[in-house]
């Protein structure tokens, strides 16, 4: 036992070191990587944001950040695939924990968040935001524009979220149409991939319904969003909806109709020719799960953001 770990989250030495705990056991940060407030020396920070108040059908995801964290443990030992590669050889990743938020003043939430994210960011570190529900990208995108300007949005959903929004809803299915007209994504380089549901408008943004790229492989889905972005900084948001209920039936608006888990991985491995400024996973509401499969997709696509992260360092 000498070469195990146990609450690796409490106990590693180095932020870049491996974990060794056993799967079943252990404090359950994501992916095991070190619990602290600490920003100094960190490649990137993971931060969840259990907030589901904006929701319009079912709510739950704001225990969407426990169920990623406890679904990753998986991951956290060999080298991460399809990457082949240990993560955090040679990229410092935290776990930063939580946001605090007033469940009795939601109002003030948007607020919080985008401040806790501008400190965040200004620490020079990669943010991957676990929620919640989809409101909660809002504020993020706010905070990473602040510091790289308009984003391009690459967005992976089953809905627009474009709807009718006066500047003050607190609403998951309205902040892309506010990004839009309040300049925070550019809508002529952002792409909406597994769309299957309408919405009264586009606001000029791309959109690849689920019934088009059920005609596409993953190379021509990657390729189509790695044309239309280009070379802008962008944002990757996925709502865990984007997929099919078969395979992630613990969310709040399940849509029939999507694509598979392992397509959806499959695009986002293919993404690293993206300039990508910040990424979040959402809508995962673990009380409508079965066997954490909605959680396990969800950790997955988190992985893939730190994997995508860990190869763009690498060729620096």
């Amino acid at each position: 036992m000498a070469n195990k770990s146990i609450d690796h989250a409490f106990t590693a030495r180095s932020l870049t070191s491996a974990a060794s705990d056993p799967t079943y056991a252990g404090a359950l940060s994501f992916m095991r990587r070190k619990y602290t407030k600490t920003l100094k020396g960190a490649d990137a920070v993971v931060w969840g944001i259990p907030f589901d108040a904006a929701v319009s059908n079912r709510p739950g995801a704001r225990f969407g950040p426990q169920a990623i964290r406890r679904a990753s443990a998986i991951m956290d030992n060999d080298p991460q695939y399809p990457f082949d590669r240990d993560l955090f050889e040679a990229m410092a990743v935290i776990d930063y924990g939580d946001c605090l938020l007033d469940y009795g003043n939601h109002q003030k939430t948007p607020a919080t968040i985008e401040r806790e994210a501008g400190k965040i960011l200004a620490s020079g570190a990669f943010l991957m935001s676990i929620g919640g529900d989809h409101f909660v990208t809002w504020p993020l995108l706010k905070a990473h524009a602040a510091k790289h300007g308009p984003l391009a949005l690459v967005q992976f959903d089953a809905h627009q979220d474009t709807w009718f929004d006066d500047g003050k809803r607190i609403d998951h299915g309205s902040f892309v149409g506010r990004a839009v007209r309040d300049g925070v994504i550019d809508p002529t380089r952002s792409i909406q991939v597994g769309i299957r549901t309408h919405a009264p408008e586009d606001c000029g943004i791309r959109i690849l319904y689920g019934h088009e790229i059920e005609d596409m492989s993953a190379a021509q889905i990657a390729g189509t969003i790695l044309d239309h972005v280009g070379d802008a900084a962008c944002y990757i948001t996925f709502d865990i909806d984007c997929l099919d209920p078969a395979f992630a039936p613990g969310t709040g608006t399940p849509v029939a109709g999507g694509p598979s888990s392992a397509r959806m991985l499959s695009v986002l491995q293919k993404l690293g020719g993206l300039d990508i400024k910040g990424a979040d996973i959402v809508e995962v509401a673990p009380a409508y799960d079965h066997a954490d499969i909605t959680a396990i997709a969800g950790a997955s696509v988190a992985m893939h953001y730190l994997g995508l992260l860990a190869e763009r360092r690498s060729r620096r």
